[in-house]
């Protein structure tokens, strides 16, 4: 019989709030296994920390968000959102899917032209795009969409040099009902500026206008604001078709789809209030199918941006437990291998984070801490799990959206990233970094170099 491990006896105020005639309950069951594959196995050969990835988990998501729309809009198109998670495996799978690329610099340009799609199915946005970016866009035949009017100008420079034309769309703004706006890209659609950038493509007669954009904000909790903001790209492409008589191939309706993950600060579940793919479909299709454009032939596509709600269920962050202390506050903290360096959005969402291994009913509030020098280094700033001890292992939930994209390399390297195939194959997609990583980066001046030592 081993010892059991000795914890020095301390005192806490207990604040019992509202009587709960339920009382205090801890359903969570202990995460052993990922599609089949034992998490301990899996940390045995790639290390702690590991990001892990599911390709079962992206494939249903994405086919759901396909059969929501499809079965309600008669000419749908997914484009996998780079920023989201530009990891190449994860790109190809969503790509063998159907899915074009949307992506907001020349970095992800080229990395979906390396990932096998074609430039005239490459969506390129952002308010960053140079002169040679353009001119590389347009000789691809990409979609190019208009941010700012400056951008507009230095594409129709662009344009008086070459024998091509472009296929552009323009970046609406607007108000749909949700604050704070998200105002900061595109043209506004209520003061006006959205039709002087109609006016000005319509001018140019190597620019062919194609297409509206708009992207309304992220993790958006109401589907019918995007409602609202379909039903106004579609007043502007028949005001166009009327003063023009020019007919808008597409509208593009954006991403900020929510995951199930739940916001700081909310009282429910995010599982419990985010809409599903089918309130969103239902209220995009609804709003365009509404307006006269004409028979089926006539109505615009229906691109779709989305990167969160497509990815996050399917990543898995798996972590060690360091160290544990009391803070002089007498709250239990416990100290993880990982921290905001590589869970980013640890900032806005209040994590699922699952123990792997059995565990006592004895649950307690505590504070998940990463390893960093930083005091900002927080997982959880509250959350009531088992009495978790040195070298046991967790699990996270829901982390497959920009952690992966927004992981910082500070004071740790960034770890492993293994993919676990439909057929329970587990696949390293990403090394872990080193020392030699970093330096191979790095110039060491000629007169630093000779000093080294002395």
């Amino acid at each position: 019989m081993s010892k059991r491990t000795y914890e020095r006896p301390y005192l806490r105020k207990l604040n019992a709030g509202l009587g709960n005639k339920f009382g205090t309950r801890h359903s969570q069951l202990p995460v052993t296994e990922i599609d089949g594959v034992p998490v301990a196995s899996i940390m045995e050969e790639y290390g702690s920390p590991c990001f892990v990835l599911s390709e079962q988990t992206i494939r249903q998501t994405y086919r759901n968000a396909v059969r929501a729309f499809g079965t309600r809009y008669p000419k749908v198109q997914m484009a996998w959102s780079y920023k989201t998670n530009y990891l190449n495996a994860v790109c190809r799978i969503f790509h063998e899917e159907g899915s074009w690329a949307e992506v907001v610099s020349i970095f992800e340009y080229r990395k979906a032209l390396g990932n096998g799609v074609p430039g005239n199915q490459i969506i390129f946005n952002g308010p960053d795009k140079s002169a040679e970016d353009l001119r590389f866009a347009v000789h691809n035949g990409s979609l190019i969409h208009m941010d700012h009017l400056d951008e507009l100008y230095q594409l129709s420079e662009i344009l008086a040099t070459e024998d091509l034309k472009a296929r552009v769309a323009l970046r609406i703004n607007m108000d749909t009902g949700v604050y704070p706006l998200w105002d900061r890209f595109g043209f506004n659609y209520e003061n006006g500026s959205a039709w002087t950038a109609v006016t000005k493509v319509m001018a140019q007669p190597r620019m062919q206008l194609v297409g509206l954009h708009c992207h309304i904000g992220t993790y958006m909790l109401s589907a019918q604001a995007y409602a609202v903001a379909a039903n106004k790209l579609c007043d502007l492409a028949l005001e166009i078709r009327n003063q023009y008589q020019h007919r808008i191939e597409y509208l593009d309706l954006g991403g900020g789809f929510a995951s199930g993950n739940t916001l700081k600060g909310s009282y429910l579940q995010g599982s419990d209030v985010i809409p599903t793919m089918d309130d969103y479909a239902e209220a995009i299709s609804g709003a365009i199918l509404q307006h006269p454009f004409g028979m089926s032939g006539e109505l615009p596509t229906l691109f779709l941006e989305s990167g969160r709600a497509l990815i996050d269920d399917a990543g898995y962050l798996l972590g060690t437990v360091l160290a544990l202390k009391r803070l002089g506050d007498g709250r239990r903290a416990t100290i993880m291998d990982f921290g905001v360096n590589l869970l980013f959005t640890s900032f806005w969402y209040e994590h699922r984070i699952s123990p792997a291994q059995d565990y006592s009913s004895h649950h307690e509030d505590m504070v998940l801490y990463g390893p960093l020098c930083m005091n900002i280094d927080v997982v959880r700033e509250n959350v009531s799990l088992p009495l978790l001890q040195k070298g046991d292992r967790v699990v996270v939930h829901r982390v497959g959206a920009y952690n992966m994209t927004q992981w910082m390399q500070f004071i740790q390297m960034r770890p492993n990233v293994v993919l676990i195939d439909t057929r329970g194959q587990v696949h390293l997609i990403r090394r872990k970094e080193d020392v030699q990583t970093l330096n191979s980066q790095e110039l060491t001046p000629a007169y630093l170099e000779a000093n080294k030592g002395s």
